[in-house]
């Protein structure tokens, strides 16, 4: 289990548009479509990670509890498909069965590029311009370290900016997977 941290994309940049395949509508679906006027989550997951499987209930509930004030959460799965099949668009679709949110599929990887996501998982959340607020973990907990699965640095900024307050700007990075990037 490798441990990549985030790159943390410089606070105050605008959130990359995309346009990708979302597996559970066969769709695609794009950031202008899929964004919230108040907050928009981004997070990098993918199907296999035993990061993502430590946090997955957490993902869920987060959404539960912030989609109805109005919190977009967006999932991208970036990796290889072809050398983690785990990870197809097929699987995803089932994966995407316990999520309220979409669960794009980044085939060329252009958008995890442009994210400067590096691992999985990797969060962003950007307010309603789309200027990025927060980048980093949702919370202390990793797989075998004991730590509960709260989502309280998640919590945290989407509190904030809920209350009209400055996200605290002191954010540690994601640890994850690193993405599945394709050979060139």
């Amino acid at each position: 289990m490798s441990k990549t941290p985030s790159n943390m994309m410089p606070l105050g940049t605008k959130a990359p548009d995309f346009s990708l395949l979302n597996t559970v509508t066969d769709q695609t679906a794009n950031l202008n479509e899929l964004k919230s006027d108040v907050a928009t989550v981004i997070m990098f997951i993918c199907n296999h990670c035993p990061y993502v499987k430590n946090m997955q209930a957490q993902l869920v509930q987060l959404a539960k509890d912030y989609q109805p004030k109005n919190v977009a959460f967006i999932a991208i799965n970036s990796n290889d498909v072809a050398n983690y099949p785990d990870d197809s668009p097929e699987n995803m679709k089932k994966v995407a069965q316990a999520y309220t949110f979409p669960y794009l599929y980044d085939e060329t990887q252009e958008v995890a590029k442009a994210y400067q996501a590096a691992c999985t998982p990797d969060f962003y959340i950007f307010d309603k311009d789309l200027t990025c607020l927060y980048r980093g973990q949702l919370d202390d907990s990793r797989p075998q370290n004991n730590e509960p699965v709260t989502g309280k640095d998640i919590r945290a900024a989407l509190d904030a900016i809920l209350a009209g307050k400055a996200v605290n700007s002191t954010q540690k990075p994601s640890i994850g997977c690193n993405i599945k990037w394709k050979a060139e």
